[in-house]
């Protein structure tokens, strides 16, 4: 089971009712965090989650309202005496953004280990997570995040049974050891079937639509995107600032065949956003507005 939180969906700037933008996921124990706009730790709080078991943070980009929110993050997590390394992943030049900003948070308890992008897409497996950042297009260089939590195949008991495999080896070879009993090998793949489907969550803001995002987001059992403007008029400025409006965030949606789709990282100007629900669920029929704190469990099936 994968915990889903949108701790924050506001674009810019925060307001009275929106934190800025955050994602926060966890799985067995380890949280990971996409992106610290200013008040995610203050809206981690609110949710009544910790951010000491964080163990990964992916930034989609360098604007302050997707960064800024770190020093203080950084400061808290020490404070809860965290030792445990610290992960970061983000596009190429993230250590030295990183470093600038800890002029204020220069002490820290435990390690941080830097992940920099520079290809079109890249795989990455981090505390049981598979992370595929893939590049979209905004003013400077920003990435999407599509994670994944994989579900290996069925144990096959009558084929343990047929090799002789002990049954004091069944539930590691399950894990996906692999053992060595007696001068013989056993392979995961000796007692499981096919892999099963997993949980797929994939996250984009800033961004005009790209293939990457339909590619990367197909089948998700949710797609949490970029919903910058709604008002009709603001379309030519959507793509002067390179971001997206409702209707073609529901495009994306539609094409990838997304189970579900929430829209987030809204402009400040934009109020009622309701009223233009109705139009984008033409397009897309499951579409939803994120909220602060908007959470989902998603499950294997």
């Amino acid at each position: 089971m994968l915990d889903v939180c949108l701790l924050g969906t506001a674009g810019m700037m925060p307001l009275p009712n929106r934190w800025l933008t955050a994602l926060m996921t966890r799985y067995n124990g380890s949280s990971l965090l996409v992106d610290c706009g200013e008040g995610t730790q203050i809206a981690i709080r609110e949710k009544g989650w910790s951010a000491k078991p964080i163990d990964i943070i992916c930034f989609t980009h360098y604007h302050a309202d997707h960064i800024s929110g770190l020093p203080g993050l950084l400061l808290t997590m020490g404070n809860a005496e965290r030792t445990e390394p610290l992960t970061m992943i983000g596009p190429k030049g993230l250590e030295r953004v990183v470093s600038a900003l800890r002029v204020i948070a220069p002490e820290l308890p435990f390690e941080i280990k830097y992940i920099g992008l520079t290809q079109p897409i890249e795989h990455l497996e981090q505390h049981g997570y598979h992370i595929t950042a893939f590049k979209v297009t905004h003013n400077i260089t920003c990435y999407g995040y599509t994670i994944e939590i994989p579900r290996a195949g069925e144990f096959q008991v009558e084929n343990a049974k047929k090799l002789g495999i002990p049954i004091n080896c069944w539930s590691r070879l399950q894990k996906g050891e692999i053992l060595e009993v007696d001068g013989r090998t056993y392979t995961p793949d000796m007692v499981l079937g096919a892999p099963r489907k997993g949980i797929k969550l994939t996250y984009c803001t800033d961004t005009r639509p790209v293939s990457a995002i339909r590619e990367n987001a197909q089948n998700a059992d949710l797609l949490i995107i970029e919903g910058m403007y709604a008002e009709k008029e603001k379309a030519e400025k959507a793509r002067q600032y390179k971001h997206m409006t409702f209707y073609e965030a529901a495009e994306i949606a539609k094409s990838a065949k997304v189970a579900d789709m929430w829209l987030t990282h809204f402009s400040p100007s934009l109020v009622r956003a309701e009223d233009y629900m109705e139009e984008v669920r033409r397009i897309y029929p499951y579409a939803k507005l994120g909220k602060d704190g908007k959470s989902i469990e998603l499950d294997f099936k």
